[in-house]
């Protein structure tokens, strides 16, 4: 596990305070899009396939930085669209920081290198970039030859500049396991300061939807891409990448990550549209909860086993007991494996 140790220290504490005072519903992670618009054209996104009136929304600095402090979340993910390319993301950052929230700018990373010269190094700033496989792969998932040689670019740079940089991948059907694990292994020796792994989810919107994996097909592609995991550095608590080998079943946490977008508070998770709640509160208030997960046999539910939904499960797993806290404090304090002496992108 690779999430920073002052990060995890204040998550814990917020989490054990809101178990104390026996809080039925809280926010973990704030899932900020501050627009939809992107530079590329994924197959497998359903945000850029939006009418052109509302890719051209904005939220203010002003607006991301009031949904931080009435959401109240420790840790804020920047999604999009691609955030690099809203006018104002150097504000946005910069007013989270200083709330001393952990950011983590989720990125493609082609407009990154031109970039860097607005942002700052902080232990509370991170910026996640979109690794999809290795060269092929990915420019064949992002749907534009040259990017992944871009993304590796800014990763150096971004390292060489004292950046904190982890990856986000998204694991569709018919992936080879043995390509993702090389994936890892150079992405390891890229000194990445952590990775994310998850399963695709099928958006209504995406164009490819026939490559989105059932559940059963999650755990067993998970089992073998994860075998022997600890040589890698996640940023993934190991409860949650249990669940993804199907070690351990987790109830949906969908209020663990709530989504302020350009809509409003959307209902009831970052993958669903079900309508916009006006303030965070009335999202906590007013959704039909229960409507929702696995066992209410929502249809959009069943197979979708996403970090977005499942990691807040995990953690509240994480912090359920002694035995559950030990071994989240040691795989927090374990160094990463031993590193490759080199890798070239395939």
């Amino acid at each position: 596990m690779s999430i920073p140790f002052k990060q995890a220290v204040r998550v814990g504490a917020y989490v054990m305070k809101h178990r104390l005072l026996r809080t039925k519903r809280f926010p973990m992670v704030l899932m900020l899009e501050p627009l939809f618009r992107c530079n590329l054209a994924c197959a497998g996104c359903g945000k850029i396939q939006y009418p052109e009136h509302i890719l051209n929304k904005r939220l203010s600095p002003e607006e991301c930085w009031e949904a931080a402090e009435e959401c109240g979340a420790p840790v804020v993910s920047i999604a999009g669209g691609e955030p690099l390319i809203h006018p104002e993301i150097k504000q946005i950052v910069d007013g989270l920081v200083q709330r001393k929230k952990f950011v983590y700018l989720c990125t493609n990373a082609v407009p990154l290198k031109k970039k860097l010269d607005e942002f700052q190094p902080s232990p509370y700033m991170t910026f996640s970039i979109h690794i999809d496989g290795l060269r092929e792969r990915h420019d064949e998932v992002v749907c534009e030859e040259g990017v992944f040689d871009k993304a590796v670019e800014a990763i150096r740079a971004a390292k060489a500049r004292g950046f904190r940089v982890t990856t986000n991948t998204t694991v569709f059907d018919g992936e080879d396991p043995s390509e993702l694990r090389k994936m890892f292994d150079f992405l390891q020796d890229l000194d990445v300061d952590g990775m994310m792994i998850s399963p695709g989810y099928s958006y209504d919107k995406a164009p490819d939807q026939d490559h989105f994996l059932k559940r059963e097909q999650t755990k067993s592609l998970f089992r073998q891409i994860l075998k022997d995991r600890q040589k890698w550095s996640f940023n993934h608590s190991p409860q949650f990448l249990d669940f993804l080998e199907g070690k351990k079943e987790y109830e949906c946490t969908p209020w663990g990550n709530p989504t302020r977008n350009v809509f409003g508070w959307q209902k009831p998770c970052y993958l669903l549209q079900d309508g916009y709640a006006d303030s965070f509160s009335e999202l906590i208030d007013d959704t039909d909860w229960d409507a929702y997960g696995r066992k209410s046999g929502n249809p959009k539910c069943q197979d979708c086993m996403v970090h977005c939904g499942y990691e807040a499960s995990a953690v509240l797993d994480a912090t359920s007991g002694p035995r559950e806290m030990l071994r989240s404090a040691v795989g927090l304090l374990r160094q990463p494996g031993a590193k490759k002496p080199s890798a070239t992108p395939v």
